[in-house]
């Protein structure tokens, strides 16, 4: 009898202790739960949880709330766990690392570019990244993958597949041209020498194409990546200088030059190789990779005076100027940068957006955007619009009041993106497709 009651009671103390347990899980479980509910609430008030372009979806059928994918992401609250269900909160901060979807237990998640009502415009393009056009292929931003990581891994397998089924031309001067020389067309450049092709790069720019257009102080979130010819880079977080002056460096090592500030014009297919005339001759080649980035040429605003001296769409040296009236256009990170370097240099800056809040922004820079117009450093104005630019002032048309404000200027830099070279493409014979919610990297069944 007394065993059984000391039974009765050690399982007693272990029903308790495990529903104690239990208890402080399920509890803690909710409050989290509670927590990720109140960040989408505030996502979509902010206008943050809708995706502007590549995105996680979660097979919620499947997910098992181990949240791998969360600890995984190296960007803040992209996902968070609900009910034990990993959910999208800042859906429009997603730059496609692809992490979480490597991370999942169960594979869960599908990377899905565009939504249901909001297209993305993508060239068409092959698993071995070629395109429709047999020899033609595209590597990094073009396709659809901006993030630089993903940038070299792919400017280096497309080499890769070029160097496996290449049928050279005995008249032709190259094996393959590339083109375009930011994180994509590099690693592409490397691989090729590493392969033994005969290679051009050329760039209507600066080396890094697109990282060379960013502010200086800016930082490249990035993560470990793969680079031929150097091996493991294993950065988590760089300066845009110190990116830039790795890759001049193995580039140098290896006795490659890349042709800057040639700007390619036309390319035609001529029989079963091509000819590419560009800014400052005529090559010959019988394969090209497109490396190019999406924005192509920077998008204007079509405003009277936006033709002045005084109008940029790039800043490379904020620290050069100093004490002037300077208005930035844009919502995006570039343009956030832009406007807090100004005002680090004692400008009066003024950051014009046209819709009523900020999206796809990283969260420092959102941070300290808010900070900045509190501390009346930087001057935000939301649902405004450049109505007219002049010598010594411009005029902004103000949606909320139906107003226009009239503010004193010398500078105006202009953030809005740039405009998918659709006709360059098109011309090429390229194939462009609106993709509606599309998976780009989803695993197989």
């Amino acid at each position: 009898m007394e065993v059984l009651i000391e039974n009765l009671i050690a399982y007693g103390f272990v029903f308790l202790l495990v529903g104690g347990i239990m208890f402080f899980y399920l509890r803690r479980h909710k409050k989290q739960s509670e927590i990720v509910e109140e960040k989408i609430r505030k996502a979509k008030e902010l206008g943050f949880h809708e995706p502007v372009s590549l995105h996680p979806v979660v097979a919620h059928d499947i997910c098992i709330g181990s949240g791998a994918c969360i600890e995984a992401c190296p960007e803040k609250d992209i996902l968070g766990l609900v009910n034990g269900k990993a959910m999208t909160i800042n859906a429009s901060r997603c730059v496609g690392h692809g992490a979480c979807f490597h991370a999942c237990p169960v594979q869960a998640i599908t990377l899905v570019i565009g939504t249901e009502k909001r297209g993305v415009d993508l060239p068409h393009v092959s698993p071995e990244f070629e395109t429709n056009v047999p020899g033609l292929y595209i590597a990094g931003e073009l396709g659809g993958m901006g993030l630089i990581k993903n940038a070299v891994e792919q400017g280096k397998q497309a080499i890769e597949n070029i160097a496996k089924k290449i049928q050279r031309s005995p008249n032709v001067e190259f094996d393959v041209m590339i083109i375009g020389a930011g994180p994509s067309g590099i690693s592409a450049t490397l691989a090729a020498k590493k392969h033994n092709l005969r290679f051009v790069t050329v760039e209507q720019d600066s080396l890094g194409g697109t990282v060379f257009n960013f502010p200086r102080a800016k930082l490249v979130m990035t993560s470990p990546m793969e680079l031929p010819l150097y091996g493991k880079v294993k950065w988590t977080e760089t300066s845009k200088s110190q990116l830039l002056d790795l890759w001049k460096e193995v580039l140098q090592k290896n006795s490659i030059v890349i042709q800057e500030q040639e700007k390619v014009l036309n390319v035609t297919k001529v029989a079963d190789y091509f000819e590419v005339e560009t800014t400052k001759r005529k090559y010959t080649s019988n394969t090209i990779l497109l490396a190019i980035g999406r924005r192509g040429s920077p998008r204007k605003l079509g405003v009277k005076g936006e033709e002045k001296e005084k109008v940029a769409y790039r800043l490379l040296e904020p620290e050069l100027i100093h004490h002037q009236n300077v208005l930035v256009v844009g919502g995006g990170d570039s343009a956030i940068e832009s406007a807090l370097a100004l005002a680090e240099e004692q400008n009066i800056v003024t950051l014009s957006y046209r819709s009523d809040s900020f999206s796809r922004v990283k969260p420092k820079n959102l941070e300290k955007i808010q900070e900045a117009n509190v501390n009346k450093t930087v001057n935000v104005l939301f649902q405004s619009n450049v109505k007219e630019i002049l010598d010594d002032k411009v005029l902004l048309s103000l949606e909320e009041r139906n107003d226009i404000l009239e503010l004193k200027n010398d500078l105006v830099y202009i953030f809005a993106g740039g405009e998918l070279p659709t006709t360059f493409l098109e011309k090429i014979g390229i194939t462009i497709t609106k993709k509606f919610g599309e998976a780009i990297l989803k695993h197989e069944e």
